[in-house]
């Protein structure tokens, strides 16, 4: 495993970026994504155009979440509204300190 700084972190959502391999991962709970910086962006775009309203559904416990699908069918996140609101709070942060790592590494 890469040696990663955090770039963010709110709820149970963590993001981090390996100086090396500029990696970036997102920790949240019992889950581990891992993206290159570009991949990172295209991910935090698909899931802002996903509405909460529009792609959730009462669970077993009561609670309303939102179901993300991803390529493998088999494989799909949930989240509740303060998890989901969270998860994308990260990632706006860690895109926006990524930004200042790249400006503070001289690269544009």
């Amino acid at each position: 495993m890469c040696d990663a700084k955090v770039l963010s972190q709110v709820g149970a959502s963590v993001i981090s970026r390996c100086q090396e391999c500029r990696c970036i991962f997102i920790w949240n709970n019992n889950l581990i994504l891992s993206f290159s910086p570009e991949q990172f962006v295209q991910f935090r775009d698909f899931t802002v155009e996903l509405d909460f309203n529009d792609h959730s559904f009462p669970f077993p416990d009561g609670q309303e979440r939102v179901v993300m699908r991803t390529p493998v069918n088999d494989v799909q996140f949930t989240f509740n509204t303060d998890e989901w609101e969270d998860f994308h709070a990260a990632m706006d942060e860690a895109i926006y300190m990524q930004e200042i790592y790249f400006l503070m590494e001289g690269k544009v």
